[in-house]
């Protein structure tokens, strides 16, 4: 027994003596490194042909650093933090409205519905010619954005030019504290389900999917429920348990994340009783759906409590914390990986193990491994959330992209509300033939161009063909299938007349109705929401998925 007790002490002496050195390399090297980066520093500074900016040439290094390690650890400046208070609370003072550049000059996007720029008269399409006496021309949208935010209660006055204003127009515009909602929209998709489009996951995201999913169910009809999490990039990690504690039972694990630090290692269960443990539950998902989306996606799918329909989520499975740094600098770094119920890490990029040549690849297949959910249905680690209930991705024409991208549809839209002031119903709303061909013939009279992806394609055939020397024989063919692929504006706008139409429904729905009038409007040809409808209406389908279904296909 001595003779063992010898042992273990001589061994754990030889442990701690190991230990003591690894850590004395540890620092020497840190202290090494810091020491030659200061002395290449002073060096350049002190003999650089040139004038030095020391503060930029600094942050170059730092932004350097951090970029080494994975996109979510991020050195966030004094003069940011505004900007990042907004990513945590949706907070921020300003006037309530998205801008863009066109031509040098900035334009109203949006306003939001009941803030400064709604409120005072700014309408999408005006141009901002100044703001509090500096002229805006020539500037991009992040330095016209730092003049609109400010302090709420701060005033600011801009000059505004007006399509179909010979003058300009003087505007004053208090700033407010501006609180984008997690929940824009909740209501009726049909009598019987419900929909919760959950947009973020900043302070309050639990309460405000709480007060959607109470007042859906003062209607007596509701019969199964859509929370909507495409597009959502996740954020806070406990408003993420408080959602998925509204619909699962209290007690039930939901979280583990797990770091190099103690501090980093927890586990997180629901502690309140659910709003609703049993009515039908579908979660709509995109690869856009990340982080905090994923966690309560993957919670509902691990204890069998809904399905997931949509497409496979975009596969971050770690956390991010915010570090305080001198002279009132921030440091947001990812320190834990997180596991849902099954035991799987969602993260689909490993960021620790780098190729050779500095790049992140996906988890190759044969690391990927099976867990299984509460009921036993099968599911997969390392790259995201697979549906249960898969939909295509949609994807727009040549000529709607270049509508789009163009401003076109939105330029229209400016001048269909200026002949059309009385607002629609948005529950009936839809552009009839006649209007449609109105649009018609103002694309028509404006000058775009645009390129389809087989005309694209064969631009590249022609070019390799050239380089190898083939061109020549193949000209006459060629050109012969180039003149049958030409796209005919006029037809294109027949032809993808049901998607086109759809986008300049829902912008006209914004102008009148706002950002809930865009949501209300899209809903009504919304593919996924169809299917999620389909899935919660069949009692069979839907019970049976939540048993047996394997979702290593998706």
């Amino acid at each position: 027994m001595k003779r063992f007790k010898k042992i273990s002490l001589t061994f754990g002496i030889i442990i701690s003596v190991i230990g003591s050195f690894a850590f004395v390399d540890n620092y020497f090297e840190i202290s090494k490194n810091l020491e030659i980066f200061t002395t290449t520093y002073k060096e350049i500074n002190a003999n650089y042909v040139d004038d030095i900016d020391a503060a930029k040439m600094m942050r170059t290094g730092i932004e350097a650093m951090v970029e080494s390690l994975d996109p979510y650890t991020n050195f966030i400046s004094e003069s940011e933090v505004e900007d990042y208070r907004f990513m945590t609370t949706g907070q921020y003072g300003g006037v309530g409205a998205t801008i863009f550049q066109r031509d040098k000059y900035i334009l109203i996007r949006e306003t939001y519905e009941g803030y400064p720029a709604q409120k005072a008269g700014l309408r999408p399409g005006d141009i901002i010619l100044e703001i509090d006496g500096k002229v805006l021309y020539g500037k991009n949208n992040n330095e016209v954005s730092k003049f609109l935010k400010g302090s709420a209660g701060t005033e600011l006055k801009v000059i505004i030019k007006r399509d179909g204003e010979e003058k300009p127009l003087n505007i004053t515009l208090k700033r407010e504290e501006i609180q984008i909602s997690n929940v824009p929209y909740y209501g009726m998709v049909n009598d019987h389900i419900g929909i919760i489009q959950l947009k973020g996951f900043t302070q309050n995201a639990g309460k405000e999917v709480k007060l959607a999913l109470n007042e859906l169910k003062k209607n007596k009809n509701l019969t199964g429920v859509i929370l909507d999490l495409r597009g959502n990039p996740g954020g806070l990690l406990h408003e993420a348990v408080d959602i998925s504690n509204i619909f699962v039972n209290k007690g039930e694990f939901a979280v583990d994340t797990r770091g190099k630090n103690k501090d980093s290692n927890k586990k997180y269960f629901t502690i309140n009783e659910p709003i609703d443990a049993e009515i039908p539950l579908a979660i709509l998902t995109n690869s856009s759906s990340a982080s905090a989306s994923e966690i309560v996606s993957g919670v509902v799918q691990d204890v069998d409590r809904g399905v997931i329909v949509g497409q496979r989520t975009f596969g971050k499975g770690l956390v991010q914390t915010t570090r305080p740094l001198t002279y009132n600098a921030q440091l947001k770094i990812t320190t834990a990986k997180y596991y849902i119920p099954s035991g799987r890490c969602i993260q689909a990029l490993d960021y620790s193990n780098r190729n050779a040549d500095g790049s992140v690849g996906k988890v190759p297949d044969s690391l990927i491994k099976e867990f299984k959910t509460k009921a036993g249905r099968k599911v997969y680690d390392g790259g995201g959330v697979a549906p249960d209930f898969k939909t295509d991705v949609p994807v727009y024409a040549s000529i709607t992209q270049s509508l789009l991208n163009k401003n076109i549809i939105f330029d229209y839209v400016n001048l269909y509300v200026k002949n059309h002031p009385s607002a629609p119903s948005i529950s009936t709303f839809m552009l009839n033939a006649n209007e449609y061909n109105e649009f018609v013939t103002y694309v028509k009279s404006k000058d775009f161009e645009y390129n389809t992806k087989s005309e694209r394609l064969l631009d590249d055939y022609k070019e390799a063909a050239v380089k190898e020397k083939y061109y020549d024989a193949v000209k006459a063919d060629f050109e012969q299938l180039r003149s049958k692929l030409l796209h005919d504006k006029g037809a294109d706008l027949i032809k993808f007349q049901s998607e086109i139409k759809e986008i300049l429904e829902e912008e006209i729905a914004s102008r009148y109705y706002f950002q809930k009038g865009r949501i209300q409007q899209s809903l009504k040809n919304d593919v996924d929401v169809k299917k999620a409808i389909e899935v919660l209406n069949d009692k069979a389908l839907y019970s049976v998925t939540l048993k047996s279904k394997d979702l290593s296909k998706n």
